[in-house]
Formats: C-alpha cells, structure tokens, sequence
C-alpha cells in the first residue's frame, strides 16, 4: 500500500496531505466534487490551513478579489486564483508549483484537492485522467473536521 501511495504521489509539487487538528469526521463512500459555484462560496474571501503528508504547514489565503497568498515555513507565493470548469485554481506570479484542483468536502470543514492541471487552459484536465490526491485543509475560523488519513 505505501509502495502504491509513494508512487502516485511521485512527480507532484505537492506530495498527498494530511490536516489533523480537529476530531475524527466522517467519510463518505465516494466523493463528491464542489461545482463551479460551490468552491467560489467556500473559498472566496476565505483562508485555509493545512499540512502536507511531510508534516509541513501552508496557509492560503484567496482574496475576494482574486488574488492568492501562499505561505508555508520557508516560503511565501502570491498569484492569483479562479474557478475554472469545476476547478479551483493557484497561479503563482513566477513560480510554476501552481495549478488546479477538483475540490471534495469530506465533512463539514474539511476539503481535499485533487490535482488535475498546471493551468486553467488545461483544465479540467484530460477526460481520461484520474485526479490525484495532494493536499487537504480546513477553514480558518471554523472547527477543522479533517482526519489524519486521505479518504481515498
């Protein structure tokens, strides 16, 4: 299983997350995708915390009015964000980690994103592709509910 998850998550920026500061929460048996409008009234004017498998800490804040700031111990990206066929997307100015991501609610304050594009012209990404996993985070302000595991 580890062999499997470490080869998935082999050429991705962002090596698969975990965010663990809330109680355990529900997982449902198949994800569920936010649309187009549902990820603009999560995210929009919203920061989220989360932690990378490696135990690293980022923070990213989306800017009502479009722009994004990154930050994780070491460093800090700014860029922009948008929504773009049913993909929340983080183009940084300069740095090409950035990308977009199918977003699934996995409780009530817990979001995995799944990477399916370096850019918004790419996305949603092939029609055959699987998005992978790589990263899961909470709001601020709110209690997490995510869990220490992936839900996939």
């Amino acid at each position: 299983m580890r062999l499997r998850q470490s080869a998935l998550l082999a050429g991705f920026v962002a090596a698969a997350a975990y965010f663990s500061t809330g109680p355990l929460g529900a997982v449902p048996s198949r994800l569920v995708w936010l649309n187009d409008g549902e990820i603009l009234d999560q995210f929009k004017d919203a920061t989220i915390d989360g932690r990378y498998a490696s135990g690293k800490a980022f923070t990213e804040r989306y800017a009502a009015d479009g722009r994004v700031a990154y930050k994780e111990p070491g460093m800090t990206l700014a860029g922009y964000w948008s929504v773009t066929e049913g993909t929340l997307c983080t183009i940084y100015d300069g740095d090409p980690s950035g990308g977009c991501y199918r977003v699934a609610r996995v409780d009530t304050n817990c979001y995995e994103f799944y990477f399916v594009s370096r850019t918004e012209e790419a996305a949603p990404g092939p029609p055959d592709g699987k998005p992978a996993w790589t990263a899961r985070g909470a709001l601020q302000g709110k209690p997490s509910a995510c869990r220490d595991q992936p839900s996939v």
